[in-house]
C-alpha cells in the first residue's frame, strides 16, 4: 500500500516538474513578442495609436540591426547622374520619383515580407502556446485523478484499519469467552470426578 502511495507521489512530482517547465516555456514565448494587449497592460493611460507608435518603434529598431540587402547598398547606383551634364528639373523630378517609387516598391516588398515572416512567428508561437496550453491542461487533469485515486486509497485503508479494529476486539471476546468455557468445563469434569462418576 506505501508502496503504491509512493509511486503515485513520484508520479506526481514529475508531473509538477513537467508542467513548471511547460509554463516557463510559455513566459518565454510572451516575453519574446509584445503584442498590443501586452503593451495595453504594461501602459494602460496610452492610447491605442500611441501604442502603435511604440510597438513600430520597437519594430524600428529591430529592423536597424538587420544588415542592408544589397539593393539597399547599390541605392546610389540606381541613377547615377554624371557630372557636367545639366538636368532640367521636370527630367530631374521624374528621374526622382522613379526613383522614389523603385525604392517605395523595394520597401514594400521588404515589408510584406517582414509582415509574412512576422505572421508565421505568430501563428508558430500561438500554435506552441495552443499545444503547451492542451500538455498543461491535460497535467493538471492527470495530476487531479492522481489526487483523487490516492483520496480513494486513504479511504480504504482507513475503512481496513477500522475492520481490522473491530476483527481484533472480537477476536479477543472470543479468546476470554473460550478461556471462559474450558474453565468452566473443567470445573464440571473435576465436580464429576468428586462425586464418583
Amino acid at each position: 500500500m506505501d508502496k503504491d502511495i509512493d509511486v503515485w507521489k513520484q508520479r506526481n512530482e514529475i508531473l509538477h516538474k513537467k508542467v513548471n517547465r511547460q509554463m516557463d516555456e510559455i513566459k518565454k514565448l510572451n516575453k519574446d513578442s509584445e503584442t498590443i494587449f501586452d503593451l495595453a497592460r504594461k501602459y494602460p493611460n496610452k492610447t491605442y495609436v500611441e501604442l502603435e507608435a511604440y510597438r513600430d518603434a520597437d519594430r524600428e529598431e529591430e529592423a536597424q540591426q538587420i544588415p542592408l540587402t544589397e539593393s539597399q547598398k547599390k541605392q546610389d547606383e540606381l541613377e547615377p547622374i554624371a557630372s557636367g551634364v545639366c538636368v532640367s528639373g521636370e527630367l530631374r523630378k521624374d528621374r526622382e520619383y522613379e526613383k522614389e517609387h523603385k525604392l517605395r516598391q523595394e520597401a514594400e516588398g521588404e515589408l510584406s515580407i517582414m509582415k509574412g515572416i512576422e505572421t508565421n512567428r505568430v501563428k508558430e508561437a500561438q500554435a506552441r502556446c495552443d499545444h503547451l496550453q492542451s500538455e498543461l491542461d491535460r497535467t493538471k487533469k492527470d495530476n487531479n485523478d492522481l489526487f483523487n485515486r490516492i483520496a480513494e486509497l486513504t479511504e480504504v485503508e482507513e475503512s481496513h484499519r477500522n475492520m481490522n479494529g473491530k476483527l481484533q476486539e472480537r477476536l479477543t471476546e472470543v479468546e476470554e469467552d473460550n478461556k471462559k468455557m474450558a474453565l468452566q468445563i473443567e470445573d464440571k469434569i473435576d465436580r464429576m470426578r468428586k462425586s464418583g462418576m
